[in-house]
């Protein structure tokens, strides 16, 4: 990993079944992990000047929030910054040194993201087109609107509010809305694989167990809740690629279940005393996405996948008349 700083420690939480990331990293590094006798799930050895502790999850604490309270309890008590990153990115070489000079120009900064480079295509606008439903326009740059995107603007069902911002009713447009201008956005909320925070607010604040396995959307109840405390920031400078392995993630109809259940259960993190229109537009915009959904059958190659994900987020939609998140 070649960085322009280089991070004092490195940790590597180990959630798999099988032995391949060890295998890997033993093959790749040519050294034999052997636990301590204190933690026989514990190796460490140095590369490059950054230590690197590995560690093998056991069973019990497996599962992406409980991984993640399992990494936090073992980083050195000396340590100030803790960068959390997915095992599917690759950084750019000065990833690292733009996390901590974001701290540096905000000190009282309690979570920093970085910026994924190669999931969204931006193009420079020098002027923004108003009512242009093909594009949406943010700080000098455009990006191709989607067509769910474009119905709920022409249905007046989109938020207002700059990306990553959450609105009062949810369903806000997330970090890929922000533009690769290199500047530093002050947001509510930062993506899991590549944020990070002070050790200290990690010291105070876990991830949230009710989020098992896959996990989806846990990145948001943790960041929404800090939110409510402190600043945080995305520093589009900080960059990097996330090459999405499709490995361990759930299938559509419990994926599309969790996009509905975890999705109100965020909402009421960030407010949980909303408006009665705003609850109209929660639902108005669930049900829409899961009509879209049922209508991707017909439109998409990908027609099996569409359904079960249509059932899935039918189902969420259903349950939570009658058992919401707690």
């Amino acid at each position: 990993m070649s960085q322009t700083q280089v991070p004092d420690e490195v940790l590597i939480i180990d959630g798999s079944a099988d032995e391949q990331t060890k295998e890997m990293l033993e093959n790749l590094y040519r050294v034999y992990f052997q636990g301590s006798s204190s933690d026989k799930n514990h190796s460490e050895f140095i590369i490059t000047s950054a230590k690197l502790d590995y560690y093998k999850v056991p069973p019990e604490h497996r599962g992406l929030t409980k991984q993640r309270n399992y990494g936090i309890e073992r980083v050195n008590d000396a340590s100030d910054i803790v960068a959390f990153l997915d095992d599917d990115t690759l950084l750019g070489l000065d990833y690292f040194e733009q996390l901590i000079d974001t701290y540096t120009q905000f000190p009282n900064a309690i979570g920093v993201g970085g910026y994924i480079t190669n999931e969204i295509s931006w193009e420079p606008a020098e002027t923004e087109v108003k009512n242009d439903l093909n594009y949406f326009y943010y700080d000098g740059y455009r990006r191709k609107e989607s067509s769910r995107y474009q119905l709920r603007r022409k249905l007046r069902l989109a938020q207002q509010t700059p990306p990553a911002i959450f609105p009062a009713f949810g369903h806000g447009r997330s970090i890929s809305f922000l533009p690769p201008s290199g500047k530093i956005y002050q947001v509510e909320q930062l993506m899991g694989g590549v944020s990070s925070f002070p050790f200290s607010v990690l010291k105070e604040h876990k991830y949230s167990e009710y989020f098992e396995g896959y996990g989806l959307y846990e990145d948001a109840d943790f960041t929404l809740r800090l939110s409510h405390i402190g600043d945080l920031y995305v520093n589009t400078a900080a960059q990097l690629e996330h090459h999405h392995d499709a490995a361990g993630r759930p299938n559509k109809y419990a994926y599309g279940k969790m996009v509905v259940r975890n999705g109100w259960y965020v909402w009421r993190v960030k407010h949980p005393n909303p408006s009665l229109k705003n609850k109209l537009k929660w639902y108005q915009i669930t049900f829409l996405l899961t009509a879209i959904r049922f209508l991707n059958i017909f439109t998409t190659r990908e027609r099996k996948e569409a359904f079960t994900e249509a059932i899935g987020r039918s189902v969420g939609f259903i349950s939570l008349l009658f058992h919401k998140p707690k």
